[in-house]
C-alpha cells in the first residue's frame, strides 16, 4: 500500500511540475523551490510526465512532420521516405499542406534527379507553384503521360512540367497527345509517332517520376477534361476502379480495372512507377484513402508525401500493425 502510495504522489508531483514548466513557463530552479525538490528530481519528474503520457507535445507550424508516423510507414511498406503532415480540418488546406511538403522534398532530394518525370492534375500543379525560383539547377522535366484536354482550368500537363523545369532553370519536354484516345487504332498511331515514342522512351530514362493519384468519381479531374463522362466513370467503379495512376484506372489490388480503357491510355505504366529509382507519389484527403491503399500496399510508390489522416489509414490496414491511436512526434 505504501508503494502505491508513493507512485501516486510521484505521479501528482509530476502533472504539477509539468504544470508549471509548461503553461506557467516557470524555470527548473523556480519548480524546485515551489516543490521543494532539487532541480535535477525537476527534470526527472517531467521526463518521467512525457514518458507515462501526461503531456504530449505537439509542434502546430503549418510545416511540421509527423515523424514518428513516417518510420512507421516506411518501416511497414518498405518505402524508400515518407513524408507526412499534419491534417487540418479544411480540405483545401491540407492539400496545400501536402503540395507544400513535395515541393519542399524535392528541394531536398539528393542526388538531384536530372531527369524528372511528371504527371499532371490539380495537385502537381499545386506542387509547382510551391516549388521555390532556382529550387534546383539544370533539371529537366520530361511528361509521363498525355494530358491535351479541352480544360482550361490552372493544372494541365503543359503548363505544370513547364512551371517545374523554369524555376529549376531546366528545359520541359512534353507529351502532346491526349490522355486517353477514344479508338485503340488512333492510340497505337499516335503512339508510333517519332516524336510522341522519343518522349515516351525519355520518360522511361527519368531518374525520378512525380505523380499524384486520383478519384473515381465524377470529380474526377478525367471527367472534367473531357476525356470520360459520368457513365464512363459509373462503369470503372462497378468493375472495382478505385482510383487513377499516371491516368490508369487500378482495383484496390493494384490491377488495372478495364484493360480496354487502358489499351487506349498513353504514356507510361505501372511497372515504370514499381521499377523507378524513385517514385514521389503526393496524395491527401480522405476522398483518397481507397487509391492510396492501391497504390502503397502493392508498390507503385518507394516516396510518399501525404497527411497524418491518410498515414494512419494506411497504417490501420498494414499486416502486423502496431499504430497507436496519438502520434506525439
Amino acid at each position: 500500500m505504501a508503494a502505491t502510495d508513493t507512485t501516486a504522489a510521484n505521479e501528482l508531483l509530476a502533472v504539477r511540475a509539468a504544470e508549471l514548466y509548461y503553461e506557467e513557463n516557470k524555470t527548473q530552479d523556480e519548480i524546485g523551490a515551489i516543490l521543494r525538490v532539487t532541480r535535477w528530481k525537476v527534470g526527472r519528474l517531467l521526463q518521467q510526465a512525457r514518458d507515462r503520457g501526461i503531456i504530449r507535445i505537439e509542434i502546430v507550424h503549418p510545416r511540421a512532420r509527423r515523424l514518428s508516423l513516417e518510420r512507421e510507414l516506411t518501416a511497414s511498406f518498405g518505402l524508400r521516405d515518407a513524408i507526412v503532415v499534419p491534417g487540418p480540418p479544411d480540405d483545401r488546406e491540407l492539400q496545400a499542406r501536402v503540395a507544400e511538403a513535395a515541393a519542399d522534398f524535392l528541394v531536398s532530394v539528393r542526388p538531384i534527379p536530372r531527369l524528372l518525370g511528371v504527371s499532371w492534375g490539380r495537385t502537381l500543379h499545386q506542387v509547382a507553384e510551391c516549388l521555390p525560383e532556382g529550387w534546383s539547377t539544370g533539371v529537366n522535366v520530361v511528361q509521363i503521360n498525355g494530358g491535351v484536354s479541352l480544360s482550361k482550368r490552372p493544372g494541365t500537363a503543359a503548363s505544370t512540367a513547364v512551371m517545374i523545369a523554369q524555376k529549376a532553370g531546366g528545359e520541359a519536354t512534353l507529351l502532346p497527345t491526349p490522355a486517353i484516345l477514344e479508338r485503340l487504332e488512333t492510340k497505337r498511331a499516335i503512339e508510333g509517332d517519332r516524336t510522341v515514342s522519343g518522349v515516351v522512351q525519355r520518360a522511361r530514362g527519368a531518374a525520378a517520376y512525380l505523380y499524384s493519384a486520383g478519384v473515381a468519381d465524377t470529380s474526377s479531374v478525367h471527367v472534367d477534361s473531357g476525356y470520360l463522362t459520368p457513365d464512363d466513370m459509373r462503369s470503372l467503379v462497378e468493375k472495382g476502379a478505385v482510383g487513377d495512376v499516371i491516368g490508369r484506372y487500378i482495383t484496390a489490388e493494384g490491377t488495372i480495372a478495364d484493360p480496354e480503357l487502358d489499351a487506349r491510355t498513353l504514356g507510361l505504366g505501372l511497372d515504370e512507377l514499381r521499377d523507378s529509382p524513385m517514385s514521389i507519389l503526393v496524395i491527401g484527403g480522405e476522398a483518397k484513402h481507397p487509391v492510396a491503399h492501391a497504390i502503397v500496399q502493392h508498390g507503385l510508390c518507394s516516396v510518399l508525401v501525404t497527411d497524418e489522416h491518410t498515414a494512419r489509414s494506411l497504417l490501420d490496414a498494414a499486416p502486423d500493425s502496431t499504430t497507436s491511436g496519438e502520434d506525439p512526434s
